[in-house]
Order: structure tokens, then sequence, then C-alpha cells
């Protein structure tokens, strides 16, 4: 069986719906909860081998609108990683890794389908 890793933020309410879904289903997963402990470059840099920056910032949340424009208006990939290691809750969530591929992120049916696949 693959191993399941869910990164997300404990309060969120799509993340605990995930939870509770994957729970019911009987699919085993560690939880990191990246409010709590961040994540690494190195998380950072292994997500965006399989899924990209765009994907993974969330444009819609209330840290993004709190950002400065000039923040939210600078494109460059490198600016954007910084933004996202620097306050984690611009990460869309929640991100499931699978053996090291991101799959998602966010909890849409195809993710769901590709999870029931790791019973």
């Amino acid at each position: 069986m693959a191993t399941l890793s869910v990164y997300g933020i404990k309060q969120c309410d799509t993340v605990r719906k995930t939870l509770r879904w994957l729970d019911a289903e009987g699919i085993e997963y560690q939880f990191y909860d990246f409010r709590q402990a961040g994540f690494s470059r190195e998380t950072l840099e292994s997500w965006l081998q399989s899924t990209s920056i765009e994907l993974l910032l969330n444009r819609r949340s209330t840290s993004w609108r709190n950002l400065s424009d000039v923040d939210k208006q600078n494109p460059d990939p490198e600016h954007l990683k910084t933004l996202l290691l620097d306050n984690p809750t611009l990460v869309k969530r929640p991100v499931f890794v699978v053996d090291g591929a991101v799959i998602g992120p966010g909890f849409t049916a195809d993710v769901q389908a590709t999870l029931e696949q790791h019973k």
C-alpha cells in the first residue's frame, strides 16, 4: 500500500471534512499541520515536481488578500515560493502526497477517486 501524507491546517473546514472522509473510508494517512509546523523549502520543491505553484497558491484566501499589492503582483516563481514558505496559509489545502507525488491540491471528486485506489 502507498504511503499517504496529508498537509493542511487542522482548523480548515475542508481539511476536517477530508480527514473525516479518510477515516470513514479506512484510508491510512499521516497528517501534517503546516500552520503549526510549517514546511521546508525541500518539501515545497518536491511538491513542485508534480504540481505547479499556481495550483498550490490559494489566491482566494484571506492570507492572500492581506498581502501587499507589491507581493500579489510579483509573478516571479522564487518570490511565490518565498510567500508560500513564509505564509503557509497561502497553500490551497489539503495537499495530498502519495509516494512523493502530489495529488490535488484540494478535495475534489477526482482527488477522492484517486485516494480510494489507495485503500
